[in-house]
């Protein structure tokens, strides 16, 4: 089993050209073979007419002695006479296997008055084979044969067998050569998508497989390149997500670990041990929350996340979670505007409870004492839009577009009040689950405005 890709590439390429020529070359020996063989016939024909018209004008007695004498004379040709009984009248040259060269039935065929011409040649070993012609003579009414073949030397076959062979062991090796540097070209693309796959797999993210083709092997590289920038960019979301959860676990334990010190000094009063409780257990309560975040914003992005759509009165949840809220808003004096016609829509209501709980809650957060909450149905055909405005201290466009993010708060230096950065990101997820879509309108100092789209009928859960 040949494992190198370089190596199977060369020796296919290899097979294939050898293949090539092997039938190439007989098929184009048939296809010459007319060309050749007319070439040849037609010259020995017009030599042995020469022959025929030069005997018969001189009227040769003897015939035999004049074919034995023009043997002499020519060396590309030999001439074979024969007498009207179609016994030789000169000598009759064999071939390599000690067979005459012209048979009785080819002599008898030219003594009934008919031009011979033979069909019969080689390939490599003996171009020319037994190809010959044969015509008939009259003379003093007396009707001769007169053969004609080529008179190649064994040496003069040799030679033309050695030219062939020769061509096609320059076409093996050039052939041969040109295959392995296309072979070559070919596969150095996938040694450096070997090499880069390599470093991917050791957690180097930083590789680029520099491929100028626009073939596959481009689209492959370019692929590559693309894969690995994906990867690069997911690594970096862990380390941050690693690093976002360590800082968001540490604070809380940190304050936790301090108090849990403090208490037990002894000279601390009754009022000082009960502000340190208060302290761990909202600290506490933090974590719980974030760890609740964490799974559910978990479970969100699983395949296996349970989704359960009912029919229920939309507005009716959002106004139950204004009532909730009641207590905050109220306290901030801010004037809470609804405008929540009856709208039915089938989703998962648990799942949409807490997009209102966090769309809502933020806004009551981050609205000053005073202001204005604007929360809107609009029905259209096939789909329902909810409205969430309020003019509080609003959102920099640098940052609605990162809100979304796991951990990603707008104002850094408020960290403790600003929760813990997954609310959003668990509203998006959600929406995303039903098919839905969230934007966000902002300017900083005049409130932020979400648009929330669902459509009024979510069977199928979308998967992501």
């Amino acid at each position: 089993m040949i494992k190198s890709l370089y190596l199977r590439v060369v020796l296919t390429f290899l097979a294939v050209v050898v293949v090539s020529v092997s039938v190439a070359f007989p098929l184009a020996t048939l296809f010459f073979r007319s060309l050749i063989t007319s070439e040849f016939q037609d010259e020995m024909l017009t030599i042995g007419s020469q022959i025929v018209k030069l005997s018969e004008d001189m009227q040769v007695k003897q015939l035999d002695t004049f074919v034995t004498e023009s043997n002499r004379f020519n060396e590309n040709y030999i001439f074979t006479l024969f007498n009207e009984q179609g016994d030789p009248m000169t000598a009759v040259s064999l071939n390599k296997h000690g067979v005459p060269r012209i048979s009785a039935s080819e002599v008898a065929y030219v003594l009934n008055g008919s031009v011979f011409k033979s069909l019969d040649y080689g390939l490599i070993k003996d171009p020319l084979g037994d190809m010959k012609v044969g015509i008939p003579l009259v003379l003093d009414e007396k009707t001769f044969a007169l053969f004609i073949h080529p008179n190649l030397s064994e040496t003069t076959r040799r030679q033309v067998q050695t030219a062939i062979i020769t061509v096609l062991v320059i076409v093996l090796v050039v052939g041969s050569l040109l295959i392995l540097v296309a072979s070559r070209y070919l596969v150095n693309p996938l040694k450096k998508l070997t090499v880069a796959t390599q470093r991917l797999a050791r957690g180097n993210f930083n590789v680029h497989v520099a491929v100028k083709q626009k073939d596959e092997l481009g689209q492959l590289a370019d692929s590559f390149n693309h894969m690995a920038g994906e990867l690069k960019q997911l690594e970096q979301m862990r380390q941050d997500f690693v690093s976002n959860v360590s800082h968001e676990f540490q604070t809380p334990l940190t304050s936790i670990r301090g108090f849990s010190k403090a208490l037990r000094e002894s000279e601390i009063d009754e009022s000082e041990r009960l502000r340190y409780l208060e302290i761990i257990e909202r600290e506490s309560d933090r974590l719980s929350r974030l760890s609740d975040n964490l799974l559910k914003l978990a479970s969100l992005e699983s395949e296996h996340h349970p989704f359960n759509p009912t029919t229920f009165d939309l507005d009716e949840q959002l106004r139950r979670i204004v009532v909730f809220y009641e207590p905050l808003w109220s306290e901030k004096q801010l004037d809470m505007d609804l405008s929540l016609p009856r709208v039915k829509i089938s989703a998962d209501a648990d799942q949409l409870n807490q997009v209102w709980m966090n769309l809502i809650g933020n806004a009551v957060k981050f609205t000053p004492v005073g202001g204005h909450i604007f929360i809107k149905l609009v029905p259209l055909r096939d789909r329902v839009q909810i409205w969430v405005q309020d003019n509080g201290i609003g959102i920099s466009e640098e940052d609605q577009g990162r809100i979304f993010e796991r951990f990603y708060k707008v104002d850094q230096a408020r960290q403790r009040d600003t929760g813990s950065g997954l609310g959003l990101a668990i509203v998006r997820k959600i929406i995303d689950l039903h098919q839905g879509t969230i934007e966000v309108r902002s300017e900083q100092g005049k409130g932020t405005q979400f648009l929330v789209t669902l459509p009024i009928l979510t069977y199928t859960l979308k998967k992501s």
